[in-house]
């Protein structure tokens, strides 16, 4: 059976921020919060309509502000609450492990509260693993993580914007994966907890997002909103071929200037400026193909259906 999973990103607009170098006092406490209260009804109406249940990776702090109300209708609706950490700290993956307890811990407890389910599965910010991190999750009992991004343009791209703020003398959150990233399988597998992008025994899966054979085009939100048409067709071909499809989103998809974000931001996260009637409508066709092309589900229904087909060493 070929699967589909969607994923959303629910990082607030403070942390995009954070990662241009802006101070968090670009954004108001609305701002803070338009993820949540505003961009996540959003897609839960486009999940509606496509008949689509997904996995939310929440942060854990953001559990008891302005937006729990809209995560325990999500909740309740049959989509997944999956930890994104607790405060989205960009450095994460080389934490103590005195951090990284205290990262999962709180944020476990706090989904847990909303949801009234443990979460099962992890994605790091910034997409960025470890062994430390993945042992963490293996300790914890985690049933999978879906941090492995092995997208080539992206890897470039990031690379080339983080030497370029750097130069500028700009500090930026963000921080660059580790190469070996690029070589990771694209398939669900099992990791090896020393050397996270490998397989290996570890007994939870690692669920990568969609990039395409050979040069391994990112297929995400980003591109599904940002490309021509016939660009996000073609890289939907080149995906749909597999077995098992991750698309991963983010709450900015769907947000846009006319929501109040403040010009500074609008003027660095270029995405985020595009009128969101267009990129809901992209998105809307997209889950479309999703639900006439796969069976579609969240990442833990996924991982509970993969593990048995993913021995040690696959």
């Amino acid at each position: 059976m070929k699967r589909a999973c969607v994923s959303v990103d629910l990082d607030g607009l403070h942390h995009y921020a954070r990662i241009h170098g802006l101070p968090d006092s670009t954004l108001d406490a609305r701002g803070r919060s338009l993820h949540l209260t505003v961009a996540l009804p959003r897609l839960l109406s486009l999940f509606e309509a496509a008949g689509v249940r997904a996995t939310l990776f929440v942060v854990g702090e953001d559990v008891r502000g302005p937006g729990a109300d809209v995560l325990h209708r999500a909740a309740q609706a049959g989509h997944e609450l999956a930890s994104h950490s607790h405060t989205h700290p960009y450095g994460l993956a080389r934490a103590a492990p005195a951090q990284l307890d205290e990262e999962l811990g709180r944020a476990e407890e706090a989904l847990q509260a909303v949801s009234g389910r443990r979460p099962e599965g992890f994605r790091a910010p910034g997409y960025t693993l470890s062994p430390a991190l993945l042992a963490a999750l293996v300790t914890r009992g985690y049933r999978y993580d879906a941090s492995v991004f092995p997208a080539l343009p992206y890897y470039l791209a990031k690379a080339a914007v983080l030497l370029a703020m750097r130069l500028a003398g700009r500090a930026s959150a963000s921080r660059l994966d580790s190469p070996t990233v690029l070589w990771a399988p694209r398939q669900p597998y099992r990791p090896d907890v020393g050397r996270p992008y490998r397989r290996g025994t570890a007994p939870l899966l690692e669920l990568p997002m969609a990039v395409t054979p050979f040069l391994r085009m990112p297929f995400f939100g980003t591109l599904v909103t940002s490309l021509p048409r016939w660009a996000v067709r073609a890289a939907y071909r080149a995906v749909a071929r597999d077995d098992f499809l991750s698309l991963e989103l983010h709450a900015v998809d769907v947000l846009d200037g006319a929501d109040g974000i403040p010009g500074a931001l609008l003027r660095v996260q270029r995405d985020v400026a595009r009128p969101r009637a267009e990129k809901e409508s992209r998105l809307a066709d997209v889950l479309g193909w999703l639900s006439r092309d796969f069976h579609t589900g969240p990442l833990d229904e996924a991982a509970r259906s993969l593990v048995q087909a993913t021995p040690a060493g696959r």
